[in-house]
């Protein structure tokens, strides 16, 4: 079977937890533990998010102020280096020796004239109180919105529409190794007007971009991690009320905030629909940092007659 599982930012890094390289690595190890369980079989190519790290690094960046902060293409890069470093690492000491890894800098094209770029919407970096966050808003230019019960910085998000190392990832897989690539949704690319591939201000959903390596990896399952227990109506609200049973046409009809759970109710009515991949899942990151994500795999799947959390 072959496998992409999508590790999201806050799943490596768990909410308001303190962003040491100690910390991520020790969730990294948790997450491993479980994923080294179902690679015996299977091809396996892990995404991950970066929401959290690139934020930081744009801060350090901006801290240095003899030359002008990093773009956030470059930090991309940086990142996916830098979480891939410790996925081998630490998968790799839970499985054989010989079990080789790649891990991959991923350029994704993204459409220069996407609406994204007018209305950004994807968090990055550390939480803050309202008025942190305002105040940083207006020394820095940042556009903020909130993240539950505080504020992120956000910025744009275009849609991902053609990885250029998918040739590379194919045979790495047919090779037997275990791929890691489009890290936080992959290094975002345009064409400038004379033909040469750029890097842009942006940071891709990883999910949206995980749906699209699955796709052109024909890949039998997508797992997605992320640090939430389920998709929720009326969150916040007395009303709040999780979704246990779900199809197309029924997410359709809701809407959900900008850098929520939205991208992954999105990639699953998309997946569904154009049957893009055989089977996808959610996975709460609680649930994978601990002995259920087993249990979980076999009982979750996304299919054309609907979702259903078991």
């Amino acid at each position: 079977m072959r496998i992409v599982i999508a590790l999201g930012g806050n799943a490596l890094l768990r909410r308001g937890e303190a962003m040491t390289a100690e910390a991520q690595r020790g969730n990294v190890r948790a997450a491993c533990e479980q994923i080294a369980r179902v690679v015996e079989g299977n091809e396996l190519v892990i995404a991950h998010g970066n929401g959290p790290q690139v934020g930081l690094l744009a801060l350090q960046s901006a801290a240095y102020t003899d030359v002008s902060p990093y773009p956030l293409d470059v930090l991309g890069a940086q990142t996916e280096g830098m979480i891939g470093y410790v996925i081998e690492q630490e998968l790799g000491n839970l499985l054989p020796f010989e079990q080789p890894f790649a891990t991959l800098l991923t350029q994704v094209e993204v459409d220069a004239a996407d609406p994204a770029f007018q209305s950004p919407t994807k968090p990055i970096g550390p939480v803050y109180s309202r008025e942190e966050a305002e105040r940083l808003a207006s020394e820095k230019g940042w556009s903020i919105r909130p993240d539950g019960d505080k504020f992120r910085r956000v910025v744009p998000s275009p849609e991902p529409k053609h990885i250029f190392e998918i040739r590379p990832v194919k045979w790495l897989l047919e090779q037997g190794t275990i791929v890691i690539c489009a890290g936080g949704g992959g290094i975002p690319t345009v064409h400038d007007e004379s033909g040469r591939l750029v890097g842009v201000e942006a940071v891709i959903d990883k999910d949206l971009c995980s749906a699209l390596l699955a796709q052109q990896l024909d890949a039998d399952l997508l797992v997605i991690a992320t640090d939430v227990d389920a998709v929720y109506l009326d969150w916040g609200q007395p009303t709040q009320r999780a979704i246990a049973t779900a199809s197309p046409d029924m997410m359709d009809e809701f809407e959900f905030a900008a850098g929520s759970m939205g991208p992954r109710c999105d990639l699953s009515v998309c997946a569904t629909i154009a049957g893009i991949y055989r089977q996808a899942i959610a996975v709460s990151g609680r649930d994978l940092l601990h002995d259920t994500s087993i249990d979980i795999l076999s009982r979750h799947s996304l299919h054309r007659g609907g979702y259903r959390r078991g």
